[in-house]
């Protein structure tokens, strides 16, 4: 079962992102999902298992600045998507992506899209076996003034 999150499913947002983004940390996972909960220009999605067990989310937002590759505005985007071992290679991830595109198209937008690291080559085939194609590769900067 896959239901666009809503505040009372705070903490099986916080505990399924704080294992995608286990560097942020307990208290700011929190306090970003509580944000994005209920930020019109963003949705979660979680899927539960027959037993009601939280197993993978997807997280999305409207993007209004440039994404690489793509020429409208707002674009849908793939922020994270996690999905417990137990429950993989069943469609889980490939239902979560549906509903967030849905909810995109629903707002607007004509394009979707998302990223991975470089390194992370189960991301990149996730990514290709659901339709997206490569926009381009860029590795960032950053220096201290």
């Amino acid at each position: 079962m896959i239901v666009h999150a809503t505040e009372n499913q705070l903490e099986d947002v916080a505990a399924l992102a704080l294992k995608l983004f286990p560097e942020t940390g307990s208290d700011t996972i929190h306090e970003e999902m509580r944000a994005l909960l209920s930020d019109g220009n963003a949705a979660i999605f979680l899927h539960y298992t027959g037993e009601g067990v939280p197993a993978g989310f997807a997280q999305c937002q409207l993007r209004f600045d440039y994404v690489e590759g793509t020429r409208s505005s707002p674009v849908g985007y793939l922020e994270g998507i996690f999905v417990e071992e137990p429950s993989r290679k069943q469609g889980v991830a490939k239902e979560l992506l549906r509903r967030a595109e849905a909810w995109a198209k629903e707002k607007g937008c004509s394009e979707f899209a998302s990223d991975c690291e470089l390194g992370n080559t189960e991301s990149l085939s996730f990514h290709q076996s659901v339709g997206f194609r490569e926009a381009n590769r860029i590795i960032c900067f950053t220096k201290q003034l």
